[in-house]
């Protein structure tokens, strides 16, 4: 098992690159990925990347699979944990939410600015969970639906919603750290209450399977308002999560 923690980032590497950094990060794991329809990528807009997620490598592989730096929302904790922060915000480019009340409004609040500014956010809707909780590759867990909230409130035309699926053909599994470590960077979540380690997932080799994009027009901007609010949400969650699924099901060969 690798040890992420003694992995040495060479001083000059450059911390405004984050597709840099993840390109490195692959090269020293070794590991192989194989991106597929690629074609499906939307050209000149606004994008919010919406993937499954499982290892401390998703963010990493999804920039070098679009070969092109992602804004990623992560955990409060992650922000906070020395060593994984300097990592996730300065070198990923990653942005922490905030605590607990604040944490959906901060989602909002962020994502908007990223994407009027053209830049590319990235969201694991199946929040913390599955990356606490050991997965099967081949499994997704229930979505939630703030990013559908973001998309359509984020008052930016065409925005594109492209689901991509990380499907893992060979990985190596083991244990970081114990979980009520964490507790101590987020005393609000749940999930580190408990005893047990949190899971490392280090893929040596992994698929890339890019699915089609949901397009917020302004007809669905429109639509977000009153009863027809939740629908939509619904609508563009599911989605979603169905071509994650499928797309899954294709690539965990």
């Amino acid at each position: 098992m690798i040890n992420i923690v003694n992995i040495h980032i060479p001083q000059d590497m450059s911390a405004n690159n984050p597709l840099e950094f993840s390109r490195w990060l692959l090269a020293v794991l070794s590991t192989k990925m194989y991106p597929y329809y690629e074609d499906r990528i939307p050209k000149d807009t606004s994008i919010v990347i919406v993937s499954n997620h499982r290892s401390f490598m998703d963010a990493p592989i999804l920039m070098t699979a679009l070969s092109h730096p992602i804004r990623f929302a992560c955990h409060h904790y992650m922000g906070q944990v020395p060593i994984l922060r300097e990592i996730v915000t300065g070198q990923l480019g990653c942005f922490p939410l905030e605590a607990d009340k604040n944490r959906q409004k901060s989602f909002l609040r962020q994502s908007r600015l990223l994407l009027q500014s053209k830049q590319t956010v990235g969201v694991f809707p199946e929040g913390t969970e599955p990356m606490v909780k050991f997965t099967q590759p081949n499994q997704v867990g229930e979505f939630q639906r703030g990013f559908a909230h973001m998309a359509l409130r984020s008052q930016v035309e065409n925005l594109a919603i492209l689901p991509v699926a990380i499907a893992s053909l060979e990985e190596v599994n083991g244990s970081g750290f114990p979980l009520r470590l964490f507790s101590l960077f987020d005393p609000g979540e749940p999930l580190f209450n408990q005893p047990g380690w949190h899971p490392v997932v280090v893929y040596r080799r992994v698929a890339v399977l890019i699915g089609r994009p949901y397009w917020i027009t302004r007809e669905y901007q429109q639509q977000y308002r009153g009863k027809q609010a939740k629908n939509i949400v619904t609508q563009v969650s599911e989605y979603c999560q169905c071509e994650i699924t499928n797309l899954l099901r294709e690539g965990c060969y």
